[in-house]
């Protein structure tokens, strides 16, 4: 049973690393056969035990979830015991737990012949979800919740279905359900994620604070987590209270990677005060931004303010136009044009500048000639030339790639005049069934095509999924691992209108000041 316990073992690691809020997706390990030894043994045992969820499982597992038998076995056994649940649960659960579309089926007819188990509703919803049904998705899970109204996870896969609702009323249902599940780790994540989520930093702060009263972060790891973007949202408003709440969080490489941000923080400020501004340039200088995304943008501005009064214009212009080349904010390109400016550089030359940054790490995107899901057909990369080409690798199950599709979309359809194609590559061609019904029913525009995983990898360099580019008019790659989420729509809108070429949405009024001068 080796080969069973290795899958098994897989699934345990799969489950820890989605625990810890992954950014990319997993795609999980389809077994092969095992030994005719090991099938034969895994059979004797179903069948000698007809209420074994666990052997039914063993069993297909030993087989393969994609051997064509295991369907021959499936209809014998159910003719049967007809009114047995645990053969098509077991079925259901086997291909569910390998991402394959053949669950539904199996699972459906679990849940006629035991409506009441909340378990098969719930992955009926995930099912659904992954098939672009949104609206049965939830209505799924409110089945789950109501067959067991006290398991928390159901309550809170059902909770999150209100996200993109009134954010007031849904701040409010996830206050309600931290008071129902008050020493519960699903609480805590509801927290977490309206926390992080706010695009406020006071609102952020107030959030993550609520967090930290309720559920401790040495007792809970969604709260730990929450600490911190609490202790990032100090360092821009209060580093004081950042190196409070750092202590008190112990030592650890995140830790301790913070302290050193909050004490140069505070540092460079006292310096600033004193007027001694070169050494506070200095003392910013120190600060490494690895892994800190919440915090570059407000570092990065606050020393190019500090060079700025050290004399250094063109410092502070070097490293925001190496900043804004890079990813594209209104903060960036406001502070840009002013320090442009005083270095002698109208628009035009500041938008010169940023295009030659760009180009020199332009790459030319390899030359892809895939098949279509909406036919016959192929797509090659060479027929989009002259268009912008937003390129994203996914696959149906991943959850991380169906979180960002609405706000790739939210952006593209701000572009629908303009030669921009939007192209999606399923990296897991096993999940193909899925691409088609995910697409009617999710309304999203982009291109499907088909691809594979050692396609991604060698051609694009994808070690997972969602992995996104940019690609301009002449086949080059300008803007690579982004991801896009509610709080940087803006990015997108900036990347796309650099390469149409286009003249930028008004960024700031005359009068505007700099943030952090």
């Amino acid at each position: 049973m080796k080969n069973i316990q290795k899958y098994k073992l897989f699934a345990i690691l799969i489950l820890m690393i989605s625990a810890s809020g992954p950014v990319l997706a997993q795609r999980p390990v389809r077994m092969g056969p095992a030994s005719t030894a090991e099938i034969k043994k895994a059979r004797a045992a179903a069948e000698a035990y007809p209420d074994s969820l666990e052997a039914y499982e063993q069993y297909i597992y030993a087989m393969g979830p994609k051997n064509p038998l295991l369907a021959t076995q499936y209809k014998a056994w159910i003719k049967k015991y007809p009114q047995k649940v645990t053969i098509p649960l077991a079925f259901g659960t086997v291909y569910y737990n390998a991402e394959m579309p053949q669950a539904r089926e199996y699972l459906l007819k679990a849940a006629g012949l035991d409506p009441k188990n909340a378990k098969i509703w719930n992955m009926l919803s995930a099912d659904a979800r992954i098939r672009g049904q949104d609206s049965l998705s939830t209505k799924y899970l409110q089945k789950a919740t109501l067959a067991d109204s006290s398991d928390a996870d159901y309550a809170f896969y059902y909770l999150v279905t209100f996200e993109n609702g009134d954010p007031a009323v849904y701040r409010q249902k996830v206050l309600e359900f931290a008071k129902r599940f008050p020493s519960n780790k699903r609480g805590a994540q509801a927290l977490y994620w309206i926390g992080v989520s706010a695009a406020n930093l006071n609102d952020k702060i107030s959030h993550l604070e609520k967090l930290r009263k309720l559920y401790p972060p040495k007792e809970f790891a969604w709260s730990g987590y929450g600490m911190e973007a609490l202790a990032d949202a100090y360092l821009q408003t209060d580093p004081e209270k950042a190196v409070k709440l750092i202590n008190e969080m112990g030592e650890g490489k995140n830790w301790n990677l913070r302290k050193q941000v909050a004490e140069s923080l505070i540092k460079a400020q006292k310096l600033e005060r004193d007027r001694n501004y070169k050494d506070a340039v200095i003392e910013l200088g120190k600060i490494k931004l690895l892994g800190f995304d919440n915090i570059n943008e407000f570092i990065t501005l606050k020393l190019a303010a500090l060079q700025e009064k050290a004399g250094d214009v063109k410092a502070s212009y070097d490293s925001l136009a190496m900043k804004f080349a890079m990813l594209p904010t209104d903060e960036f390109y406001a502070a840009l044009e002013l320090y442009g400016e005083k270095t002698g550089r109208d628009k035009e030359q500041v938008d010169k500048d940023i295009q030659k940054i760009r180009n020199s790490a332009a790459t030319t995107a390899y030359p892809f000639e895939l098949g279509l899901y909406t036919g016959n057909g192929k797509l090659n990369l060479k027929d989009l030339r002259g268009k912008v080409v937003l390129l994203t690798f996914w696959f149906p199950a991943c959850s991380p790639c169906r979180a960002e599709f609405p706000h790739f979309q939210s952006v593209i359809d701000k572009f629908k005049n303009d030669d921009v194609v939007y192209v999606g590559i399923n990296v897991d061609p096993e999940q193909d069934p899925y691409v088609t019904p995910f697409l009617k029913n999710s309304k999203y525009s982009f291109i499907p095509l088909r691809g594979s995983q050692v396609f991604a990898a060698k051609n694009y360099g994808v070690q997972g999924e969602p992995k996104n580019f940019l690609i301009d008019k002449d086949g080059k790659i300008i803007f690579k691992d982004f991801r896009i989420d509610q709080s940087n729509h803006r990015s997108l809108e900036l990347m796309i209108s650099s390469l149409l070429r286009k003249e930028p949405e008004q960024i700031i009024s005359q009068n505007r000041t700099v943030k952090n001068r």
